[in-house]
């Protein structure tokens, strides 16, 4: 235990984040840089290494928490590295990403503020990168078969630095121009910046991944002739079909779906384009959607100087506090939350729902015409007389994705079977309904959380690799039927 009486001495302390004003002006990460070592060890310290550490239920890649707070306390970053690293390929990825559900189960959070668990995991990585602890990992034989990773995403990576390391030669697809899938052109900047995903990319290249993009699997190459190529496939695609909005002037110019506004401005910052082609510069913005991907609009409309930026939920707004009858410890709470984007301005409208689009005489957007809901007999409803407008001259849509792509012959092409949601359905070893096919993340899953991706990548793997060779040494955290610790 790092200090047995550290929850008692110290409170819970959090990263800083740079004033608004200043980071504003750019797409740098909002967190004051080095800001987290001098008061980490405090904070690792409050871990109270339970007996029954239930932060592992919360977290699906089995994180051995307490062990790496002890030696984050002790300041040993080399052992703190590699714990993390035993059980998570990217932890610079999920402590910059993750809503850390390891936290709401933290026992001491049970009448205290949680332990920092997020802040420690990313102090430890960061502090390994700095210190060159982090170095390819080089199997020591091949195994002389092959493997085709569709999707460079979490999961995806996840998967191709396990089988590589295990000795199989890997080739990751994927189809946008450059390696990260949603983690390059789906995160902002400010919320990760990509040098994080390019020195892990280098590091994978080193132990003998191989990185194919600008190839979409179903229309640049079938997927038949993929699976002639390769002894076996992982599927990694993601649930990219967006929800839409079908209500009257859903046709108008300026509105679009989020991650079709997203990725521009991270093309900017790649150097692709000098501005964004879709840009929120003076205009009035409308964010549909309430969550994670909703907050990323709002950031980037900010960033790209917006003149007002509201953001739509038509669920109620959440309780600044767990309910603990409908949302008991240790399960993850749905609480009201402030992002960083939230805190550069905006309003957050709840429990409303868009009916039609107003647009001007050239077919661009203008107004966006929406009505207050309530629950009766447990449907939203419309409320009478509610009915009103607001400007909007940028809309985008952050409503959740429904499945994985449809369009590009993927799924037909392969022949798999989907189950009752549309994801692609697979056995108790990640594989598909066709021998050497597998499926890993959200394509399997459905619409999930990063730590979710990176734990079905590793299981995945471990199914992969017992396929090609009959047995695996390689770690399974999760079962496909795994699911979150909810009420």
């Amino acid at each position: 235990m790092a200090d047995p009486k550290g929850f008692l001495n110290h409170g819970r302390e959090v990263a800083k984040s740079r004033p608004v004003d200043v980071r504003l002006k750019d797409w740098n990460e909002v967190y004051v840089p080095g800001s987290l070592l001098p008061i980490i060890s405090k904070q690792a310290s409050r871990c109270m290494d339970c007996g029954i550490p239930f932060c592992h239920n919360g977290c699906p890649l089995g994180n051995l928490i307490p062990e790496w707070n002890d030696y984050a306390y002790r300041e040993d970053w080399s052992a703190a590295s590699e714990r993390l690293h035993a059980t998570n390929n990217f932890p610079e990825f999920t402590g910059r990403l993750c809503p850390a559900p390891c936290e709401s189960a933290c026992v001491l959070g049970i009448n205290q503020p949680a332990v920092t668990i997020k802040n420690v995991e990313v102090s430890i990585i960061d502090k390994a990168w700095e210190t060159g602890d982090v170095a390819p990992q080089i199997p020591e034989r091949l195994s002389g078969k092959t493997v085709a990773v569709i999707g460079s995403g979490p999961a995806g990576l996840a998967a191709a630095q396990q089988l590589t390391r295990a000795g199989h030669t890997v080739a990751v697809y994927e189809r946008a121009d450059r390696i990260g899938g949603l983690l390059r052109y789906g995160i902002p900047e400010f919320k990760m910046e990509k040098r994080h995903i390019n020195r892990r990319i280098e590091q994978m290249r080193a132990e003998g991944t191989r990185f194919r993009t600008g190839i979409e699997i179903g229309r640049d190459l079938k997927a038949t002739d993929l699976k002639k190529r390769y002894d076996a496939v992982v599927i990694a695609a993601g649930a990219t079909t967006a929800r839409d909005l079908p209500v009257p002037g859903r046709e108008l110019k300026g509105i679009y779906q989020a991650m079709e506004y997203l990725p521009l401005s991270n093309k900017v910052q790649e150097g692709d384009y000098v501005t964004s082609p879709i840009s929120a510069e003076g205009k009035h913005v409308v964010v549909i959607g309430g969550g994670d991907t909703g907050a990323d609009c709002v950031g980037t409309a900010h960033r790209q100087g917006a003149a007002s930026v509201t953001q739509l939920e038509i669920m109620p707004r959440p309780g600044d506090e767990r309910n603990t009858v409908s949302q008991p410890w240790p399960t993850f709470p749905m609480l009201y939350k402030v992002t960083s984007a939230h805190e550069e301005g905006g309003e957050r409208v709840y429990s409303v729902s868009t009916t039609h689009f107003e647009g001007d005489e050239d077919g661009n957007v203008q107004w966006l015409h929406l009505t207050e809901v309530e629950f009766i007999d447990g449907r939203l409803t419309p409320k009478p007389g509610t009915e009103r407008k607001i400007p909007a001259q940028l809309v985008t849509l952050a409503m959740g994705f429904t499945g994985t792509d449809r369009d590009n012959g993927l799924v037909e092409q392969f022949g798999l079977d989907l189950d009752e949601r549309g994801n692609i359905a697979r056995d108790a070893d990640f594989q598909t309904n066709v021998p050497g096919v597998f499926v890993a993340g959200d394509a399997g899953r459905g619409q999930s959380l990063i730590v979710w991706a990176i734990a079905e990548g590793r299981s995945a793997a471990r199914g992969t690799d017992r396929f090609l060779t009959g047995a695996s040494d390689l770690p399974a955290p999760i079962r496909p039927t795994d699911r979150a610790l909810m009420a």
